[in-house]
């Protein structure tokens, strides 16, 4: 049974998730953040010092389920890695406000780079680079490959989430796989 501390923080969480995810890191305030989450300014103050640290927790959560999509992923085929990886990661976006508020932010719960967004790009690029297992030649420009697919897909999505979709991207990594393979 989850403890009401604990639910009042998760509420907190998923109510500065929400404003971010959809609005603009602005919307996220004291006064937008309580509205949300039902709950008074000194409740919000008694689980997180700032709301800084509440949105640094979103960043937090956000990560933790990012992570688990990329080494579920990466448990897989590291041929397939990087398009399974780019097609989960868009499902998230699509379907959940807590990986899509969190790509917009960073570690410190501001907007400022690094943002969840760049070090995701990163660590793909660099477990592409590590596995080496890609057919490409150059398997330099098929980790960059990935990022810019991953990122273009993460980028478009925002503004038409049906970049986003599961099909769509599925679609845009068969034609990038063929042309590996080529």
């Amino acid at each position: 049974m989850e403890k009401r501390p604990e639910r009042t923080r998760q509420v907190l969480i998923s109510a500065a998730a929400d404003l971010i995810a959809d609005g603009r890191f602005a919307d996220a305030g004291l006064a937008n953040i309580c509205r949300t989450a039902g709950v008074s300014r000194g409740a919000l103050y008694h689980h997180f010092g700032s709301i800084a640290e509440l949105v640094a927790g979103v960043y937090e959560q956000a990560s933790e389920r990012v992570d688990g999509l990329f080494e579920e992923a990466f448990e897989k085929s590291a041929t397939d890695a990087p398009a399974e990886f780019s097609i989960t990661l868009g499902a998230a976006l699509l379907d959940e406000r807590l990986v899509r508020a969190g790509v917009r932010i960073g570690p410190s719960g501001t907007d400022d780079p690094p943002r969840l967004r760049e070090e995701i790009l990163a660590k793909l690029r660099e477990r592409v680079v590590a596995d080496g297992s890609s057919h490409a030649k150059d398997i330099d420009c098929a980790a960059d490959l990935a990022v810019v697919v991953t990122a273009g897909l993460e980028s478009l999505g925002h503004a038409d989430a049906y970049w986003w979709q599961p099909k769509t991207a599925r679609r845009i990594w068969d034609i990038v796989q063929q042309l590996d393979q080529s």
